[in-house]
C-alpha cells in the first residue's frame, strides 16, 4: 500500500521481544505528579535517520538488539509495565517483562526522499511503532518500542516510549545511551537517576476512567506539517533585534551571544528585601531603591534569549496567519524542565517527567502590535519567575485537582511548545556516524504544536517542527517577518 508520497510503507520483517541482559533489583517507581497527567497523552515517537552501515543488515540488527539489551539493565523501568495499586497508585514495576524490537525494510525510500521534501513526507510516520498508543495502555503493552526501518542507502532507528515514563531529557539519555552501548561503550556516561524523593511524588490519587484516558485532542483533524531551519547567524540577527541592539555581522556576534547568555542568569531574591543578580555590579547605583525600582532596572537590562526571541517571532506569525480578532486572547504554552529549578535541586539525569507547562497569555491584538521584545518580554518573565516556589505551587494545584493533562488546541487561538533546542539529539553515534536528522512520528500532533530541535550543525542552529491546519500553515509561509529568518 503507498503512502500520500507514492511510495510504498515499509514492510515488516520480524517482532521480537528484547530483554535486559541483567535481572532488575529496582523497586517499583511511583508515578510522580509530572508523570500521572501524561498518561492521556501519546508515546513519544523520536527516531534518528542515519547513513547505511558498512555491514551486513542482519549483523546490524543482531548488534542493535545487544546493545538495547545492555541499554535496558541500566534503564529498568523500560523493560517494566505500568501497575495501579488497590489505593489507585501507579506504579512502574520493573519487571523486566521486555521492549518491542521490530524490523521493517522500505528499501524504495532514500535518505534523500527523507530529508528533501520541504514538508515532512507521511512515510516518516511508519518508522515508529505503537502508532498512537495512550500511555496508559503501558499497563497491558510494552513501555518502549524500537523500530529499525532500512532504507535503500539508509537506516532509520525509531523509539516510541511511554510518555508517563520519560520526558524528553529521560528520552534522549536513553537513546544516546542505547547509541553508546551498541558502539561498544563499557561504561554508560550518564547514569540515571531513580530516586523518588521529590516534592513531585504525591499522596494524591488520580482517578482514571474504566479502561483508561482518552487523548483530548482529535487524532482526525487534517494538518500541514514542516520543518522550518534556523542558522545561528538569522538566530543571532533576531536575537539583536528583539533586544534592540544593533546587528554586526562579524565577529563581534560571539561576543552579543555571550552576553545574552549572562543577563539570562538573572536570579532575584526577594526573601531579604534585596536584589542579587550575576550582575549586580551593574546596579550598584540601585541599592537605595525599592525593590520594584529595581526590578524595572532590571527588566530593560534582561536580554531575550535567542529561544525566546525565536518564540517570539512564531508567537505572532500563527496569530498573524490564525486572523484572530483583536480582543480574541491567545496562548502560548511552554514546557519547562524542574530539575534545576526545585530546592534541593534534582540530577540532571533524574528518570521520569520533571517538567510543567507554562502558559503566556496576550489579546491577538497585543501580539500583534506590540514589537518583538514585548512578546518576548511576556515569554521571559514567565519562564523566569518559574522557580523553587512555583513548581511547589503548580504541584500544590494539581493535587486539590488531580487531572489528565489537557493537550490540543482548544479555542483555535493556542500555540504548544515542547521538545528543547537544547536536548542532545545529536550526540549519538551507534558505530558508522551521527544521525542525518531527527523526526518524529504522528504522536500529540493537533493545530499549533511545535516541536523545536537543535539544528544538526550545532553551533545554536535551531530548527522547529511545526504542526498546523493547512490556511494557516500558508499563512505562516507566506509571513515575510517569520520567513526571512528561515533558511533555504
Amino acid at each position: 500500500m503507498p503512502c500520500s508520497t507514492g511510495f510504498s510503507l515499509p514492510t515488516l520483517i520480524s517482532n521480537c521481544t528484547v530483554c535486559p541482559d541483567r535481572k532488575s533489583t529496582l523497586k517499583d517507581l511511583k508515578l510522580s505528579v509530572s508523570d500521572l497527567p501524561m498518561l492521556s497523552v501519546h508515546y513519544i515517537q523520536k527516531g534518528g535517520l542515519f547513513t547505511r552501515p558498512p555491514i551486513p543488515f542482519d549483523s546490524l540488527i543482531a548488534l542493535l538488539k545487544q546493545g538495547l539489551s545492555q541499554t535496558l539493565s541500566h534503564f529498568p523501568p523500560l523493560a517494566g509495565r505500568l501497575t495501579t495499586d488497590a489505593d489507585g497508585y501507579v506504579y512502574i514495576t520493573c519487571n523486566d517483562a521486555g521492549v518491542d524490537f521490530v524490523h521493517a525494510t522500505a528499501t524504495d525510500l532514500s535518505i534523500r526522499d527523507v530529508l528533501a521534501p520541504i514538508h515532512v513526507p507521511d512515510c516518516v510516520t511508519e518508522f515508529f511503532a505503537f502508532d498512537r498508543t495512550v500511555s496508559y495502555n503501558g499497563h497491558f503493552k510494552p513501555i518502549l518500542a524500537v523500530q529499525v526501518t532500512e532504507l535503500a542507502d539508509g537506516v532509520f532507528i525509531g523509539c516510541t516510549v511511554n510518555h508517563a515514563v520519560t520526558d524528553g531529557t529521560s528520552f534522549w539519555n536513553f537513546f544516546n545511551t542505547f547509541a553508546e552501548m551498541t558502539h561498544g561503550v563499557k561504561r554508560i556516561s550518564k547514569q540515571p537517576d531513580f530516586s523518588r524523593s521529590s516534592p513531585l511524588i504525591s499522596s494524591a490519587v488520580l482517578r482514571l476512567p474504566e479502561g483508561g484516558p482518552k487523548v483530548t485532542f482529535s487524532i482526525n483533524e487534517p494538518l500541514r506539517e514542516r520543518i522550518f531551519s534556523f542558522s545561528r547567524q538569522a538566530i543571532l540577527k533576531l536575537k539583536a533585534r528583539t533586544n534592540n541592539q544593533k546587528w554586526s555581522d562579524n565577529s563581534h556576534v560571539n561576543h552579543v551571544e555571550l552576553l545574552g547568555k549572562q543577563s539570562n542568569d538573572v536570579y532575584l531574591n526577594t526573601n531579604n528585601g534585596k536584589v542579587t543578580t550575576i550582575l549586580e555590579n551593574l546596579f550598584k547605583n540601585t541599592v537605595s531603591k525599592s525593590i520594584n525600582d529595581a526590578e524595572s532596572d532590571m527588566s530593560k537590562t534582561v536580554e531575550m534569549s535567542s529561544f525566546q526571541s525565536l518564540s517570539a517571532l512564531l508567537w505572532r506569525a500563527v496569530t498573524r496567519a490564525r486572523k484572530l480578532p483583536s480582543n480574541k486572547t491567545t496562548t502560548f504554552r511552554m514546557a519547562v524542565n524542574c530539575r534545576h529549578r526545585l530546592q534541593p535541586k534534582l540530577d540532571p539525569y533524574y528518570f521520569g517527567n520533571a517538567i510543567q507547562s507554562i502558559p503566556t497569555l496576550a489579546s491577538a491584538g497585543d501580539v500583534m502590535s506590540r514589537d518583538l521584545r514585548w512578546c518576548a518580554e511576556q515569554l521571559n518573565q514567565n519562564v523566569r519567575a518559574h522557580d523553587d516556589t512555583m513548581v511547589r505551587r503548580f504541584v500544590e494545584d494539581w493535587e486539590t485537582d488531580p487531572r489528565c493533562f489537557p493537550l490540543g488546541n482548544f479555542d483555535g487561538a493556542s500555540i504548544t511548545m515542547g521538545s528543547s533546542p537544547r536536548f542532545p539529539m545529536y550526540d549519538n553515534d551507534f558505530g558508522w556516524g551521527r544521525p542525518l536528522a531527527v523526526r518524529s512520528g504522528r504522536a500529540n500532533k493537533f493545530d499549533g504544536k511545535i516541536s523545536a530541535f537543535p539544528g544538526r550543525e550545532g553551533g545554536g542552529t535551531i530548527d522547529l517542527e511545526v504542526v498546523l491546519a493547512a490556511d494557516t500553515m500558508a499563512g505562516l509561509e507566506s509571513d515575510p517577518e517569520f520567513m526571512q529568518y528561515v533558511s533555504s
